[in-house]
């Protein structure tokens, strides 16, 4: 299956500091990819190479079939992706009931209503943002995301500070999106969470990636359990009475 977006080989460097040697990642039709890896390590430097808000030093950015060396984020988003960002995405001016209605304007075919049950949002559809907590305004971000209908999203850090109710339903809403058939790309460092929402994992780590499977090889992977994940990680594949580092 060719991916919906890809990066090849991407290196950057910020004066001196090397960020990324040859790093690589991707989004396949309806299936959602999940990127780990330490604070620091750079993940956020690749989202943005990958959606056209930083330009790398050299690789290459593919999307839909088209390469292209210096990706533009209103290009990207002109053809279906959708970038989610940490934080800030929802103007403090308007309420949620006028965010969704600037959406029907820009996509007539979005599914503003449906979004809105599944995210639980009907009862703040009239407030401004401020007046939602981290976890509701999360939810009103992707539910705006969903509700367009995109063909690729790319989340950097959906699931950073919020509740466990909210987590629930932002996996909800990743999986339904990847059942429309959106390729799905999500990173942050909640990793039971994101291990039980992925199809696929990627690893970052010294400048560089490794495709590492399903969840469930990436918790049978030694190097990714002895440097990443921990010893004290307990993975639920582990079979009784076999060492959780030893590879299958």
């Amino acid at each position: 299956m060719n991916p919906l977006l890809a990066v090849e080989s991407i290196g950057k460097s910020f004066g001196t500091r090397i960020v990324l040697r040859t790093a690589s990642m991707w989004a396949h039709p309806s299936r959602i990819t999940v990127l780990l890896g330490r604070n620091g390590c750079g993940k956020t430097t690749l989202v943005k190479i990958t959606v056209g808000l930083l330009r790398a030093d050299y690789g290459v950015v593919i999307y839909r079939g088209l390469r292209s060396l210096k990706p533009r984020l209103h290009q990207l988003a002109r053809t279906g992706l959708y970038y989610l960002p940490e934080r800030n995405l929802l103007s403090s001016a308007f309420t949620l009931r006028e965010h969704f209605r600037a959406v029907r304007r820009l996509v007539p075919e979005s599914n503003v209503e449906g979004a809105v049950e599944l995210l639980r949002l009907g009862e703040f559809i009239d407030r401004k943002p401020r007046a939602l907590s981290g976890g509701e305004r999360r939810r009103a971000e992707i539910a705006i995301a969903l509700a367009r209908r995109p063909i690729c999203l790319v989340a950097d850090e959906p699931y950073m500070g919020i509740m466990p109710t909210d987590t629930e339903l932002i996996t909800r809403a990743f999986r339904e999106l990847a059942g429309q058939g959106c390729g799905v790309l999500v990173t942050g460092h909640e990793v039971r969470t994101l291990l039980d929402l992925a199809d696929e994992v990627i690893w970052q780590t010294a400048g560089t990636t490794h495709h590492i499977g399903t969840p469930e090889q990436a918790q049978r992977n030694h190097q990714f359990r002895r440097e990443y994940l921990g010893p004290g990680f307990a993975a639920p594949c582990d079979a009784p009475g076999r060492d959780a580092g030893s590879p299958p």
